[in-house]
């Protein structure tokens, strides 16, 4: 067996660093060495016990944790996992906090949760896993490719993420230009956080991102982001595509599912489509990847060195459905490459 992460939780509430400590401590990978109420109380125990990994309440007394974040970030690069409430505000909070640099974020259980903080310890042992990220500024937001360099063809684009993805997307994204192919997009958040990471790619890209809503018709120059919470997202509708929010169970533990979207677009588009699946836990998207290239798709997979969790593309790559492993910062122009097109007509 592996090294058990070492973790130190975060929180000003006692309740919460108790419900924390005992979902993680029920993973026998997974060792919380201490306990932090406040981020002097965090400073002092990350400099005695050194953790690997560091879950940390957003919202506290005397320093917020994006406040401290950023410090952590800038003097002592670690994981952390940032823990959030399921609001417009918490969600705001939490897309800074990956922004400035955090692992991940989950948000705090409601009432009534049959399992709180689902997947934590899976997150906890990835973060310990990962390499230690340099402290890096917001990404800026940089000038798009100009509109009378790039002809969009017929093609569809879909991108699938998961941990690490909020960085990767606004990445790629912010190489298309305002009329850019048909873009579908699912990233595993929780409900309420994709509203607010589609406003925020909405603010750094020329293209228009928004939510994706049932029936929306797939046009160029728009980006469609799968809401967080209870449907999956599809495209449908061969003579006018569009999207298409489906109630279904979890597929992979997710929803909704990148496996489920990428299926959709291999039997809508076929060859007409480009798949790109970017860092990410576990394995949601790479059998959905290899159908969309049997189905003659052109595919692209994010690297393992510029993956903050190379889990999903690496799976991808190993079942044969990535045609190109690239880096980070080329996916966005192969995507256009791909996507453009021909002098003669359309692609």
């Amino acid at each position: 067996m592996s090294a058990q992460a070492r973790v130190l939780v975060v929180d000003d509430s006692a309740t919460m660093r108790g419900l924390i400590t005992a979902v993680l401590s029920a993973d026998p990978e997974v060792n919380v060495i201490g306990q932090a109420g406040d981020a002097l109380e965090a400073r002092e125990a990350i400099k005695k016990l050194n953790p690997d990994v560091v879950t940390l309440d957003i919202e506290m007394p005397n320093m917020n944790g994006l406040d401290f974040l950023e410090k952590i970030m800038r003097l002592r690069p670690m994981p952390v996992i940032m823990v959030s409430t399921l609001t417009h505000r918490g969600a705001d909070a939490s897309l800074a906090a990956l922004e400035i640099g955090a692992f991940d974020c989950v948000g705090k259980p409601l009432p009534g949760d049959a399992r709180p903080f689902g997947d934590l310890a899976e997150k906890v042992k990835a973060a310990a896993r990962s390499q230690r990220r340099q402290y890096t500024q917001p990404t800026p937001v940089v000038p798009p490719p100009a509109v009378a360099d790039f002809r969009v063809g017929r093609k569809i684009v879909a991108i699938g993420s998961s941990t690490g993805g909020v960085e990767a997307l606004i990445a790629v994204l912010q190489k298309f230009p305002a009329n850019c192919p048909p873009t579908v997009i699912t990233q595993h958040m929780p409900p309420t956080f994709t509203r607010s990471f589609a406003e925020r790619l909405n603010r750094l890209c020329a293209p228009v991102v928004q939510e994706a809503t049932d029936g929306a018709r797939l046009e160029i120059g728009k980006i469609y982001l799968a809401p967080g919470g209870e449907r999956h997202l599809q495209v449908a509708n061969a003579h006018a595509p569009c999207c298409r929010l489906i109630e279904r169970d979890p597929v992979n533990g997710h929803r909704p599912s990148v496996d489920v979207l990428f299926d959709s677009v291999a039997e809508l588009a076929g060859r007409n489509a480009v798949g790109v699946i970017l860092t990410g836990m576990g394995r949601d998207g790479a059998a959905g990847l290899l159908k969309m290239r049997h189905a003659g798709a052109r595919t692209l997979g994010q690297n393992e060195k510029t993956s903050v969790v190379y889990g999903m593309p690496r799976v991808a790559y190993e079942l044969g459905a990535v045609e190109q492993q690239l880096p980070l910062n080329s996916i966005g122009e192969e995507i256009l490459k791909m996507t453009a097109a021909r002098k003669e007509g359309t692609d």
